[in-house]
């Protein structure tokens, strides 16, 4: 992803821990693209990463990268708009449904097939969905015909925050509607 958000003419800072999210110059970042999944974060580096998104600067995340990283913390999935439960199937073959080709970060992809654990997540009704799934009943019965957000995007004070469920592992990165709706989705939360 680097070299992607290079190509765009931003500068990259790759931090290891989730203290960087209490950097007083946390705000400075036009852009945050967290990598975090099932861990903790300090009460500090929350507060002062929801008052940086809140304050502007842009959010953007993918599979559970983003929507499961701080389960214990619902301000957090407050703002991303979501979070992630379960991938009934594991890796699966499954269809992602364009709900927005309207939409600039949507434009010119139509449906596609997917290989990948096909999310269910709770999710806030006030994102809009700019692609879904939905979920045929193979694995579990009683979610058959379950239509679920897989790509959202949602305005959090005066920052942008853009959210992609696709991308459980690198090569999915090869799939060309996967890397354009997320490339185009980063470039539509950065500031």
């Amino acid at each position: 992803m680097a070299a992607c958000s290079e190509t765009h003419g931003f500068k990259v800072d790759i931090e290891p821990t989730t203290e960087a999210f209490a950097d007083e110059g946390l705000g400075d970042y036009d852009l945050i693209i967290p990598v975090v999944t099932m861990s903790r974060i300090e009460r500090e580096e929350l507060k002062n990463l929801l008052a940086t998104v809140r304050a502007g600067t842009g959010l953007a995340g993918f599979h559970g990268l983003m929507c499961d990283s701080f389960r214990n913390e619902p301000d957090y999935q407050f703002m991303t708009g979501g979070q992630w439960v379960a991938h009934p199937g594991n890796i699966i073959d499954y269809t992602v449904n364009i709900a927005r080709p309207d939409d600039a970060v949507m434009a010119g992809i139509g449906d596609f097939p997917y290989r990948s654990e096909q999310y269910y997540m709770h999710f806030d009704p006030s994102v809009e969905v700019l692609a879904t799934t939905t979920f045929n009943g193979d694995i579990l019965d009683e979610i058959e015909g379950v239509v679920m957000p897989v790509v959202w995007k949602r305005r959090f004070g005066r920052g942008r925050v853009f959210y992609s469920s696709l991308g459980h592992v690198v090569d999915e990165f090869k799939v060309p509607q996967m890397r354009t709706i997320f490339e185009r989705g980063a470039l539509w939360a950065a500031r």
